[in-house]
């Protein structure tokens, strides 16, 4: 019986995919089209995705293949164009352009490395589960049935969803009644490489006539977006998405439409591919049903807006698959992968009701700028939820919570290099990590948490890693103990100067915060966590 069957190839499916046999865990994954669709749909990349590509170690080829949004061009009712840079975030990254396409073919890439083939043109069309695992039943484009068993299913395949449609989950919600449509084309003008732009007439009771250019990394190129006139949309298509199945605008269709909102007419040429496509605001009843998920566009879909679709599904993907491969290594109970919809449906609630909002005012914004952070996804926040504990809350302690993303910090120095680490190289990895601050100065508590590591059961040992900060470090090792010192002050500033101990999980969020590793309540959460832990063994 094969672990996890992994339904759709797009971006989430394939980090999911690429999680889990990074996590040590092999899977099936199988997508029903028998080539990766061509379309330049998801452009944009947000920090929080870029620091998920860090961990899995693609960041690198991720940013060469892609370009840095690096400002707004906004051309409001035929007003003079007024450019605006992108914000400073203060962040480990910046806001990234990459198509699709270019995602897919790296994460692919990557899955290959470890052996996994992606299955193309099956598709899955019926399911059964009961208590030990699922049966379904793939066919293949050239007519070829497969029946087989396997013990989670995850549909990561987009708005129309056949996993969740054989599981009959609701995806209630509605559509836009306008068609859009989008085109990947050369523009001639001076724009700068990285600027994005956006020509708006504003219109009383409906949204506005616009004009959307998203930089693509060739220059010149530009994936564009504006509305489509009824004309040119046949009836038929689905309520959601690109409309494959219809008739793609021409270029002059695309270009009538850069003539009527930018002053100065730039010339549109080389179109490579279009698309009409249309937008809803839809999101899943549930994310689990006994042995089966759904995550990506098969939980939310809403407007483009901010560019939070794909990489909302990809953290779904990222935070299913660590849990996944726990239960499946038996060394968490299957009480974990309650915490996956807990977790990751009220973001996408958020994201649906956010992106309707920005759309629907899109053009019209009015008061303060809003959050240079909201469309990074750096505030996403665990916060309350069953597996997140947090001992210091209430205490007014410094720092971020437990349920809150770890930040980066860099300038730790490690005895024994030669250069600086940053916390995220500390953190990278499949295994949680108990980061300890000590404060500014080392204490006689090294050599107590290194026995305590070496005391722990075997399974704590192979899931968790231990790391000492304080402000200078003394001894030059410490069995079970990675030793580091803050000596710039980097850490103190972003987590607090008082002591306190933290339990990063493997998606980097924190689970446990508390004064003191000794504290009963780290005991607890690991004898919760990791199934054959028991809370004798750590006092």
């Amino acid at each position: 019986m094969s672990n996890v069957l992994v339904v759709g190839a797009g971006p989430v499916g394939l980090t999911l995919a690429c999680e889990l046999a990074r996590h040590g865990v092999r899977c099936r994954i199988a997508d029903r089209l028998a080539e990766p669709l061509p379309y330049c749909r998801a452009i944009g990349v947000t920090p929080r995705t870029l620091e998920v590509w860090d961990d899995m170690g693609l960041a690198r080829e991720m940013i060469d293949a892609g370009l840095w949004l690096t400002g707004l061009r906004s051309i409001i009712q035929g007003q003079p164009p007024q450019d605006a840079p992108a914000p400073a975030l203060d962040l480990p990254y910046a806001q990234l352009g990459l198509p699709q396409y270019e995602t897919e073919r790296i994460l692919a890439r990557r899955l290959a490395r470890f052996g996994i083939p992606v299955e193309r043109g099956v598709a899955l069309v019926g399911l059964r589960q009961d208590a030990d695992g699922v049966a379904v039943r793939l066919e293949s484009v050239e007519g070829a049935a497969e029946e087989t068993r396997v013990r989670y299913v995850v549909g990561c395949d987009g708005a129309h969803s056949s996993v969740r449609r054989l599981l009959g989950i609701a995806f209630e919600g509605e559509a836009y009644p306008w068609p859009f449509m989008l085109g990947d084309v050369h523009i001639g003008w001076d724009v700068p490489y990285g600027t994005a732009v956006r020509a708006l007439r504003l219109v009383e009771g409906g949204p506005p006539a616009m004009f959307i250019a998203i930089p693509l990394p060739e220059l010149g190129r530009y994936r564009v977006s504006m509305l489509a006139p009824p004309q040119l949309v046949p009836t038929g298509g689905t309520d959601h998405g690109i409309q494959a199945e219809l008739r793609g605008p021409a270029l002059a269709d695309l270009q009538a439409v850069a003539d009527d909102l930018l002053p100065d007419r730039p010339r549109l040429s080389d179109l490579r591919w279009s698309s009409v496509y249309r937008i809803s605001m839809r999101l899943a009843a549930a994310y689990r049903q006994g042995r089966c998920f759904i995550a990506g566009d098969a939980t939310h879909i809403h407007p483009p807006t901010g560019g939070q679709g794909m990489n909302t599904g990809i953290q779904d993907a990222y935070n299913l698959a660590w849990k996944l491969a726990l239960v499946l290594r038996s060394a968490s109970s299957e009480s974990l992968l309650d915490s996956y919809e807990a977790e990751r449906r009220p973001v996408g609630a958020d994201v649906v009701a956010r992106t309707r909002a920005a759309s629907e005012g899109y053009g019209r914004e009015r008061g303060a700028a809003p959050d240079r952070l909201a469309d990074t996804q750096v505030l996403v926040s665990y916060r309350g939820t069953a597996f997140v504990n947090d001992e210091a809350a209430g205490t007014n302690a410094a720092g971020p919570a437990a349920g809150d993303r770890a930040p980066d910090v860099g300038g730790l120095v490690r005895p024994g290099l030669g250069f600086p680490l940053r916390l995220f190289d500390v953190l990278r990895g499949t295994e949680h990590v108990l980061v300890v601050y000590l404060g500014r100065a080392e204490t006689e508590a090294v050599p107590e948490l290194s026995r305590w590591v070496q005391q722990l059961p075997l399974t704590m040992r192979t899931h968790l890693r231990v790391a000492t900060i304080a402000g200078e470090v003394r001894a030059s090792a410490a069995p079970g103990l990675t030793l580091l010192a803050d000596r710039s002050g980097a850490f103190a500033a972003a987590y607090g100067p008082e002591a306190m101990s933290y339990l990063v999980r493997p998606d980097g969020y924190i689970a446990w915060r508390g004064r003191s590793w000794r504290e009963q309540g780290l005991s607890e959460y690991l004898t919760k966590v990791f199934a054959d832990a028991a809370s004798s063994s750590f006092r």
